[in-house]
């Protein structure tokens, strides 16, 4: 990331601090929001995603970033005997536990609250991992992504499902008016943290993607990089193996 974005531009705290704060403040409205802001293309997206694990026959999946688990349920269709599901968030981790209560998955799903830089696993404990607009939220990226490195299994797939911007006219210049004007604008109408979705696509804009992203991959020696823009570029899925 080119430069150092954080929701309420406090410099006495980490981004960490800020990140926590804000996805524990806007927890309880953050899955309604998102399927307003996104216009439930996300949804698509995440079933993307689930299709690529599920093609490697996972017997544990990690999910970092995981919020309020939308992805981690959804990547019970794998068939994946053990799937972790983990957040910074206690606030965003709440509402999971109770989704995964509601869809009887608690005996496969574990939600728990930790830190994607100091991921508490073996190495080489996971068939597959996963981040889900999550990555940019990371205090340190390549610490992150090296931490999920050491966890992941010899051959197994990292999958990045993140925002990034359509180099294309006119959905570049439709895509700057929506996440600069509309969606801050959406944000504050709806949710009690004013500053949040004004720093989500902050962060969203300042974000290292496409080939960028790639190269950042393959320094922390993830191999068969490959990334694959979505709806116009709005988002990009990542596969990485190791």
């Amino acid at each position: 990331m080119s430069e150092k974005i954080t929701p309420y531009k406090d410099k006495n705290r980490s981004k960490k601090e800020q990140v926590t704060e804000m996805f524990d403040t806007i927890s309880e409205n953050y899955d309604g929001l998102n399927r307003v802001i996104s216009f439930g293309i996300d949804i698509k997206w995440r079933k993307k995603v689930v299709s690529l694990v599920k093609n490697t026959n996972p017997k544990r999946i990690l999910d970092v970033a995981t919020g309020t688990g939308d992805l981690a349920i959804n990547l019970s269709e794998t068939g994946a005997l053990e799937i972790i599901g983990l957040d910074i968030s206690k606030g965003m981790l709440s509402i999971g536990r109770k989704k995964i209560l509601d869809k009887k998955l608690e005996n496969v799903i574990t939600m728990v609250q930790g830190d994607s830089e100091k991921l508490t696993y073996d190495d080489h404990y996971f068939d597959a991992v996963t981040v889900a607009f999550g990555v940019r939220n990371f205090e340190n990226l390549e610490k992150g992504l090296s931490e999920i490195y050491r966890v992941l299994k010899p051959g197994g797939t990292f999958i990045v499902l993140e925002t990034s911007i359509p180099t294309k006219t006119p959905y570049k210049q439709g895509y700057k008016l929506y996440t600069t004007r509309i969606l801050p604008l959406i944000g504050k109408l709806f949710s009690k943290d004013k500053s949040a979705y004004s720093y989500l696509s902050e962060s969203a804009a300042a974000f290292s993607y496409g080939e960028a992203f790639n190269n950042i991959l393959k320094k922390i020696g993830f191999i068969e990089v490959k990334d694959n823009p979505q709806t116009f570029g709005v988002a990009t899925i990542y596969v990485a193996t190791k």
